[in-house]
């Protein structure tokens, strides 16, 4: 399914310096748009600036079957489409860019993007995670030839071959099970000897017949010409090493916040995951984390939401107050 969001534009009667937002949203995944649409209800000047990706990771996802209200499931394309017209339905705007510098030093915020500076009262950072790279030689060079991080973008590319899939949690099953609709073979490498995936994914997975898996096994070269044609293997437990012919390798060994723009201005984790109270209270007064860029435990599309949602509740409340 192709997106079709419409992007709103800032009002540029003012200048981007002169113009100063109740609320800003960096990013537009499930945690970023849900804040929009509290926002919005509750008549916050508010604009959501999208980042690399719109609609965030949940639009590269396949399917999305634990998203309450749906119980046939839905495309997540569609999920972010449905979640972006929500917020715009109630006045918040979605712009295009992405931001390249904060200074939370002094209110209001100003944030740098491509398109420009945009200044707010209060800023919601919903900027979510990337995929973690193998950091093995081929990687790089093979990316977007044979190597992907995104069954649903490349998948289709892929009809008849044999790829493997690096990873075993909920997303590298997702998508072992997804990219059985176009390859011949799917062979699943996990560096453990039992998968991290809820049962429902695994017991799809195993009962998949084109589905295989290598365990205790890690991937430590990608090797081909102009395309991916093997990956060179390593048994973690015997050292033993081995090359496999296949035609791609998709990786889902886990995400990175994306949280290096707040680095020195924000308290992290070991991680980089933000860190915020109960509330989603950073410990700058008028800054908020929600989704992913703050949350290493349940990184599902729902609790992104939730805390987006609460969020939002918290800008407004705290400018209320302000106004007082």
């Amino acid at each position: 399914m192709s997106m079709q969001f419409t992007l709103s534009t800032p009002e540029m009667a003012e200048s981007a310096e002169e113009k100063v937002y109740d609320l800003i949203i960096i990013g537009s995944g499930p945690a970023g748009l849900s804040a929009a649409v509290y926002a919005g209800r509750a008549h916050l000047d508010t604009l959501v600036v999208t980042g690399n990706e719109l609609g965030g990771q949940i639009a590269t996802t396949s399917e999305v079957e634990n998203y309450p209200a749906f119980p046939e499931g839905l495309k997540g394309p569609e999920l972010a489409e449905r979640l972006q017209k929500h917020a715009e339905r109630f006045g918040a705007m979605v712009q295009m860019d992405n931001i390249t510098a904060v200074d939370l030093g002094k209110r209001p915020f100003t944030l740098t993007g491509y398109s420009g500076q945009y200044r707010t009262r209060a800023l919601i950072i919903a900027t979510g995670a990337s995929p973690r790279k193998l950091g093995v030689p081929g990687e790089a060079e093979f990316t977007g030839r044979g190597v992907s991080y995104c069954a649903t973008c490349d998948g289709w590319f892929f009809q008849d071959k044999e790829v493997v899939v690096v990873g075993g949690g909920d997303s590298a099953l997702e998508e072992a099970i997804f990219l059985t609709k176009y390859a011949s073979k799917v062979t699943v490498i996990h560096r453990r000897d039992e998968l991290r995936a809820g049962p429902t994914l695994q017991k799809r997975a195993r009962e998949n017949g084109k589905i295989d898996f290598i365990w205790d096994t890690v991937v430590d070269e990608i090797q081909g010409d102009s395309t991916v044609q093997s990956v060179k293997l390593r048994n973690v437990k015997s050292g033993e090493t081995s090359e496999m012919a296949t035609d791609g390798a998709f990786v889902f060994t886990g995400h990175i916040p994306n949280t290096e723009l707040f680095a020195g201005q924000l308290a992290m984790d070991e991680r980089g995951y933000l860190e915020a109270d109960a509330r989603q209270r950073t410990e700058v007064p008028g800054v908020w984390v929600a989704g992913e860029a703050g949350d290493p435990h349940f990184r599902q599309a729902i609790t992104s939401a939730g805390m987006g949602a609460a969020a939002a509740i918290e800008a407004q409340r705290w400018l209320d107050a302000q106004e007082k």
